[in-house]
């Protein structure tokens, strides 16, 4: 799969899907799959024409994390659903100031000059979103509006239904909508070790601008940079009130796993249930008794649901 971060040198006369694509779940999954359908069809290739940021980024800077999938994710789950290549363009004041017209001639015209388009059918583009799959036709591009997709119970697939089941800490609902399974990755850092002193050492993660889900103690699985194993642990994700930290932080106790050092390497945690929130206790006694307990519930829920 070919990644570009421009318009120069991109194969012309393919299949294109264009969107934000964040959290490539169902809807997104049944829009490519037409799309990489039409292109093995016609004997073409299939490309996937995004943005970075998302535009949420530059028009709302100051609001809190929302994005379901980083970069290097979204590029993953475009590539398993067919794409042979993708196109992600800096999404800056510049790009976002050009008119629909301007955007339709210089990137799609000009830049990937398509055989076909495929979009959302609510797509719109340009400065004031004044595009449209019209603005797209009348440029000479066949184009297929594709229209939405729902499940069973007649609600579309959104990314937004997926922010708000994250953010109500409910990961089955989530990952229903999504099609896969979310999860959170980082580099593992050095922390104040204060699981370590309290007898339960965590793998510790920054969330950076990754949405944060409801903050508490989550069952998890986790794997390790260079493992192949994805492991049971008991791990919070939050600010930890008896020990504050400024930034919401992600620290996985692994389950019947020795302590060692791991600092650098990468960590991806799949969160299966939310546990409880965060709380403060009354004593350390009191915090490490509780740990217990979440430690022997999420090996319980884990065994069962991922056994």
């Amino acid at each position: 799969m070919e990644l570009y971060t421009n318009i120069r040198g991109i194969p012309a006369g393919n299949i294109i899907a264009i969107g934000n694509f964040d959290g490539v779940h169902k809807g997104h999954r049944a829009l490519l799959a037409h799309g990489k359908n039409m292109a093995d069809a016609k004997g073409l290739k299939f490309g996937v024409l995004t943005f970075e940021p998302h535009p949420r980024k530059l028009f709302r800077p100051d609001d809190p994390p929302f994005r379901i999938t980083p970069p290097a994710l979204k590029y993953l789950l475009l590539e398993e659903c067919g794409a042979d290549f993708i196109v992600s363009l800096p999404f800056n004041w510049d790009f976002a100031s050009q008119s629909a017209e301007d955007f339709v001639a210089n990137v799609l015209v000009q830049g990937l000059n398509p055989a076909h388009v495929i979009t959302g059918a609510d797509f719109r583009f340009g400065q004031l979103r004044k595009g449209s799959v019209e603005t797209i036709k009348s440029a000479g591009i066949e184009v297929t509006p594709f229209g939405q997709v729902n499940d069973v119970s007649g609600e579309k697939y959104a990314s937004t239904e997926v922010r708000e089941a994250l953010s109500a800490g409910d990961i089955e609902t989530a990952n229903n909508i999504l099609g896969w399974k979310w999860e959170i990755e980082g580099t593992i850092f050095r922390g104040d070790r204060r699981g370590h002193e309290l007898g339960y050492p965590t793998a510790n993660i920054l969330m950076g601008d990754i949405l944060h889900p409801a903050y508490g103690i989550y069952a998890t699985m986790v794997q390790i940079e260079g493992e192949d194993e994805w492991r049971m642990a008991a791990t919070n994700i939050g600010i930890r009130p008896m020990f504050e930290v400024k930034e919401g932080q992600v620290e996985a106790h692994i389950l019947g796993f020795p302590d060692r050092d791991m600092y650098g390497q990468k960590l991806r945690v799949r969160p299966v249930q939310r546990l409880r929130g965060e709380a403060k206790f009354s004593s350390l006694e009191a915090l490490i008794s509780q740990i217990k307990q979440d430690c022997s519930q999420a090996q319980q829920i884990l065994s069962t649901a991922c056994g």
